[in-house]
C-alpha cells in the first residue's frame, strides 16, 4: 500500500495500487481523479490514511494545475502544486499518475513540504520554490532531506521537440533530454543540487509509473487512478 523513503524520518509514504476497493480501470487503491466512484475513492483514502495512523479530517490537498505555486498548508483543498507547513498534525498530500511526488523534511527545524512535479512544474523549478517557502518557515537548506517518488521514467516519456527545447532554454543538461525523452526525476535532482541540497540528503525511488502495480495516465490512455505522495508531522 505504501512505499517509504529511508531518509525521511517522519510519517510519510508513496502509495501503490495495493489494498484498495476500486474496480475496473481503477482497480486497487485509487486515491483521486474524477471518473471513479467518489464513495470508493473516499473508502480508499480512509484505508490508506489509517494504515499510517492518520485521519481524513487532517488532510491538506490541492487542485493541481501543473504550475509552480506553493501554498502554506491548511485543512481542505487549495489550488497549486506544492504544500509546506511547520504545523504538527497536518497531512500534506499530492496526487500523481506519471508526475513525480517529491517530499521534503527538515528534521532539525521541523518543516515539511510536498510537491507535484510534472514536466511543467519541473521546468518551472517547483522543487526550488518549495525549498524557498520552507525556508520562510524556518527550514535550512543544509538540513532538508528530499525523497523523489515514483513517476514516468525517461524510457516512456517521449515529448515533442518544443518541450525538450523549453528545458534546454532554461539550462537543463543534455543528459536529461536524449532524443526528446526527458528524465524528469534527474531534472528535479539537478534542481535540488543546484539549490544546495546535499546529494547525500536526496533519495530517488527509481520506480516507473508504467509498472503494473502503479497508476499511469499515459499508459492507461487517461483512464486511470491516482497515487499520493504524503507527509505529516504526526
Amino acid at each position: 500500500m505504501w512505499l517509504k523513503a529511508p531518509n525521511i524520518n517522519c510519517t510519510h509514504g508513496f502509495s501503490t495500487r495495493e489494498g484498495g476497493v476500486s474496480t475496473d480501470s481503477f482497480h486497487g487503491l485509487n486515491l483521486g481523479g474524477s471518473e471513479d466512484d467518489p464513495k470508493l475513492i473516499l473508502q480508499n483514502r480512509t484505508l490508506a490514511l489509517s494504515e499510517l495512523g492518520l485521519r481524513l479530517d487532517d488532510l491538506c490537498n490541492l487542485k493541481q494545475v501543473h504550475g509552480t505555486t506553493v501554498k502554506n498548508a491548511i485543512i481542505g483543498q487549495q489550488e497549486g502544486d506544492a504544500l509546506v507547513t511547520n504545523e504538527p498534525g497536518l497531512i500534506l498530500a499530492v496526487s500523481v499518475a506519471d508526475c513525480f511526488p517529491v517530499l521534503f523534511f527538515d528534521e532539525e527545524n521541523v518543516v515539511i513540504g510536498a510537491a507535484h512535479a510534472g514536466w511543467r512544474g519541473t521546468v518551472g523549478r517547483i522543487v526550488e520554490k518549495t525549498i524557498d517557502e520552507m525556508i520562510k518557515l524556518g527550514a535550512e537548506v543544509d538540513h532538508i532531506k528530499v525523497a523523489i517518488g515514483q513517476g514516468i521514467c525517461k524510457t516512456h516519456f517521449e515529448v515533442g521537440p518544443e518541450v525538450t527545447e523549453e528545458f534546454r532554454q532554461v539550462g537543463f543538461p543534455e543528459q536529461f533530454l536524449t532524443n526528446n525523452k526527458i528524465d524528469l526525476a534527474g531534472c528535479n535532482r539537478f534542481v535540488l543540487l543546484d539549490n544546495g541540497i546535499d546529494k547525500r540528503n536526496i533519495w530517488t525511488m527509481n520506480r516507473c509509473s508504467f509498472e503494473p502495480e502503479l497508476y499511469s495516465y499515459r499508459r492507461d490512455k487517461a483512464t486511470t487512478g491516482r497515487m499520493w505522495g504524503l507527509i505529516s508531522l504526526k
